[in-house]
């Protein structure tokens, strides 16, 4: 099981945004690679730090890291930022700007110069059944992605020297200032093509339909993006690819409504079944249940089936099942039907009396959110 973010930072959850990104950095400075070299331990303690500080530096993955743990971000086999198994080349061309002010000198992939470049993401749509929320499911798409051309080369910037970077120094009134950009002609790689083949666009790429195949945790709820490291674009040149984001969305169900964990259903039952009592099967998304109506029910009663409603995202606990009984009352009836209910409408038996123990509607809504 992974370890909490912020147990790795040593932070508290209510850490701002500068104590996190400072937790990082003393971090990262303690395990980096080339103070610690072939020390499998410390690189990947290095790694869990950047996989956290990648999390909880942004406040949209934060609150989404806060409300389901772990499992949010998880897909594709858990690679990459947000999936577990880091990779170095992601941590040195995301999070250089961290360690800008460093003088410690010689950290290699900080500082900006000579960054890989990382390759744009796609975003998917996948669709889902409650079926398939439930237990979690594997899912294979076909992903149209951008790929280096068999045969392309590439040579150093002439522009840059394969830096990825420009230098200007330009005069001011307060003295002479010196910025360093992204360089224009290779765009941060360090490298423009050199050989292109034929059908490669400018970059020397070309488009191609993969297969990929994505692990979704169940209890995912609509708009939670996860990620496939790796599966996005490719970049020219001496690149990283980028990330496949894919948001899920979720299919209507015939006969179940969700409500966050809990789902609801609507049984209907004739008049005699309410007055006599029955057992009824209905179907849940893991099988079938015998639901026993008692005789007498009330139309509006909620039978309750703890835990078999939708499991929570981040593993912790099922939400119930909530049946809403409705007795239903014919349209039209037979002449002896009508006879048989007018000698009994007039039948103390049948004058409602609803006593304290009988809750109102607005009772019963209130109890299903206690």
């Amino acid at each position: 099981m992974k370890k909490d973010y912020y147990e790795i930072l040593g932070i508290s959850k209510s850490a701002t945004e500068k104590e996190i990104k400072k937790a990082y950095r003393k971090k990262a400075i303690q395990y980096h690679p080339d103070k610690n070299p072939d020390d499998k331990s410390a690189e990947d303690k290095f790694k869990e730090a950047a996989e956290a500080y990648e999390i909880l530096s942004n406040a949209d993955k934060k609150a989404r890291y806060d409300q389901y743990g772990h499992a949010a971000f998880e897909a594709g086999g858990g690679s990459g930022f947000g999936g577990g198994g880091m990779n170095m080349d992601d941590i040195f061309s995301q999070f250089g700007d961290v360690f800008g002010g460093f003088s410690g000198g010689g950290f290699s992939g900080f500082g900006g110069g000579n960054a890989r470049v990382k390759g744009s993401n796609l975003r998917i749509r996948v669709k889902l059944s409650l079926e398939e929320i439930v237990n979690g499911v594997e899912k294979k798409v076909k992903v149209k992605r951008l790929i280096k051309a068999k045969g392309v080369t590439y040579k150093t910037c002439t522009a840059c020297n394969g830096q990825g970077q420009v230098t200007r120094i330009t005069n001011t009134i307060l003295g002479r200032m010196q910025t360093a950009t992204t360089c224009p002609t290779c765009h941060g790689a360090g490298e423009s093509i050199d050989h292109r083949p034929s059908g490669a666009n400018a970059q020397g790429l070309i488009e191609k339909e993969e297969n990929v195949s994505i692990k979704i945790p169940a209890g995912v709820v609509e708009g939670v993006q996860l990620k496939v490291s790796g599966k996005g674009n490719e970049a020219p040149g001496n690149s990283i690819s980028g990330d496949l984001l894919v948001v899920i969305q979720e299919k209507p169900h015939d006969k179940l409504k969700r409500e966050g964990n809990n789902l609801h259903y609507d049984m209907y039952v004739s008049i005699p079944e309410a007055i006599l009592g029955e057992s009824k099967e209905i179907d849940t998304l893991t099988g079938k249940v015998r639901i026993k109506i008692e005789a007498g029910t009330q139309s509006g009663k909620i039978l309750r089936l703890r835990g078999k409603g939708l499991p929570s995202l981040d593993g912790y606990g099922k939400g119930d099942l909530l049946i809403h009984v409705n007795v239903w009352t014919p349209k039209n009836l037979s002449k002896d039907q009508k006879i048989f209910f007018e000698q009994v409408k007039t039948d103390g038996n049948f004058k409602p009396l609803p006593s304290n123990s009988d809750k109102s509607f607005f009772e019963k809504v209130k109890d299903m959110f206690s």
